[in-house]
């Protein structure tokens, strides 16, 4: 029998408040640890877009992924697999850079195609965004320099491709007709 694997869900919700509680909520109650989550705008303004990562077996997974579905707030849950989806994490961290290191820690931010976000006389903030491994290479490069403070986005991860998660579930609002004997208003 095989343990518990990672998995990456996108999941369409209604704008609306409280959902975001209801669904971690859900996890929660099935004793499940969100490894990441991150929630967002789409681009429908009625509509957010959760990534959430969790690492459980397939046969609880597929319960809990019909539960979300059964949630009234709940519009469609995907999960995206690495081969077919694109992830990213955003890494905010503020590192020792005094004169004598200052060269080797901007050596290692254009290594990693990272960005220096804000400077003091003794630090460095660097802005770095990539899959985690190249997050994880990062910090160990820069880990002897000294860390003083890091920040760290959850996953969001979009299906590879032109096909989109919600090309096939909304659909545009129909536009009812007018009451008998009246005539439709003009557009615009």
């Amino acid at each position: 029998m095989n343990g518990p694997t990672t998995h990456t869900l996108s999941v369409l919700v209604e704008n609306k408040p409280g959902v975001l509680a209801r669904i971690a909520g859900l996890f929660s109650r099935r004793g499940f640890n969100i490894h990441s989550l991150a929630v967002g705008p789409t681009e429908h303004a009625a509509i957010s877009r959760m990534t959430i990562v969790v690492n459980v077996d397939e046969s609880p997974l597929e319960q809990v992924t019909k539960q979300l579905n059964k949630l009234v707030e709940v519009i469609k849950v995907v999960e995206l697999d690495d081969p077919a989806s694109v992830n990213r994490e955003l890494l905010l961290v503020k590192l020792r850079a005094d004169t004598a290191t200052r060269g080797q820690v901007l050596d290692a931010v254009q290594l990693f195609k990272a960005r220096v976000v804000d400077v003091a006389p003794d630090a460095v903030t660097v802005e770095v965004t990539g899959n985690a491994d190249k997050l994880a290479g990062f910090l160990k490069v820069v880990e002897p320099f000294g860390i003083r403070e890091l920040v760290q986005s959850g996953m969001v991860a979009i299906g590879r491709g032109s096909r989109s998660i919600s090309e096939r579930t909304l659909r545009p609002v129909p536009v009812p007709a007018p009451p008998p004997g009246r005539k439709a208003a003009p557009a615009g």
